[in-house]
């Protein structure tokens, strides 16, 4: 085995230039329309795939649905839009499992290949590196924005068009480049997932100004639009993280936000950072944006400056 723990996908070395990457994610229902739920939860599951520097090549249908109370045209969408996305990832869904379940699941596992010698790890950030991220933060609090009622049809079209995007421009550029550590951001949030990389021996200093945030956050937050998985991981956070004065309760809550197919967060040496953001934005990414650097080890594993 080539991964740990703590990575996003398995990988086993098949010969000295061929690794398998395996992975397998499954969602609840994010958004009301099934096509374009089972669309979001493809595009999440591939992320893991990309996040590791490998190309997907098939993919396998999980799906738990209950037939007995639920139109199996909803199946139906929730399936084609899995299919749809994959498509666009260049890609077949080959088979599948599914049971009998009192609330509809959707997900796929997905197979990848990658040379081991450019497989991307979660951890392997060094000192002087700086942190890139590719989509912006918020799509989990728009989520539960809308669940409450207290965002609309245009909030929601913003959250689809980000958790829609799959990672795999993003991770073709990445390709191109000597990056250290990739992971993608999804239900740990930001905070969660670059604690991951961090190890022990490594601190990350963000600058909240470069994070790119969706503005409609904003507005939501005012009527208390937060999900149980942000507050989870605001409090498993709060020794790990070192806040500046100015930063108010909400937008640290942001940076907790509990997301679903979020972007890929990149550690990358600082000669190459402005060239893989240029290359990142040439190819229409949603955000690429350096949001922070990584550090020796000081008192916390987080750094938050205005």
């Amino acid at each position: 085995m080539l991964t740990g723990r703590e990575d996003d996908a398995a990988a086993f070395r098949v010969t000295s230039d061929l690794a398998v990457v395996q992975t397998v994610d499954f969602i609840t229902p994010i958004v009301n329309d099934p096509h374009t739920f089972g669309a979001i939860a493809a595009a999440n599951a591939l992320s893991d795939i990309y996040a590791m520097g490998a190309t997907p090549i098939f993919a396998l249908n999980i799906v738990s649905f209950p037939i007995k109370s639920m139109p199996m045209e909803i199946l139906g969408a929730i399936l084609a839009g899995g299919a749809e996305k994959v498509r666009e990832a260049g890609i077949s869904i080959v088979g599948g499992h599914s049971v009998d379940d009192t609330s509809p699941k959707y997900g796929l596992s997905i197979t990848g290949l990658v040379n081991p010698q450019k497989l991307i790890r979660k951890q392997g950030a060094q000192v002087g590196d700086v942190l890139i991220l590719t989509k912006p933060l918020g799509t989990g609090i728009l989520a539960t924005g809308l669940d409450n009622g207290i965002a609309g049809g245009e909030v929601e079209e913003v959250m689809t068009r980000v958790m829609l995007e799959l990672n795999k421009a993003a991770a073709q550029v990445m390709s191109s480049f000597a990056v250290h550590a990739c992971t993608d951001v999804s239900g740990f949030g930001l905070l969660g997932h670059l604690l991951e990389m961090l190890g022990s021996d490594l601190t990350a200093v963000l600058s909240y100004e470069q994070i790119p945030i969706l503005p409609q956050v904003w507005d939501v937050l005012k009527y208390g639009g937060t999900s149980s998985g942000t507050h989870s991981n605001a409090l498993y956070l709060r020794d790990d993280v070192s806040w500046d004065t100015s930063l108010t309760p909400q937008k640290q809550l942001v940076l907790c936000d509990a997301q679903t197919s979020g972007g890929l967060l990149m550690a990358v040496s600082d000669e190459v950072a402005t060239a893989l953001v240029a290359k990142l934005g040439e190819v229409g990414t949603l955000a690429s944006a350096v949001i922070g650097r990584v550090e020796n080890r000081g008192g916390v594993a987080i750094n938050i400056k205005p």
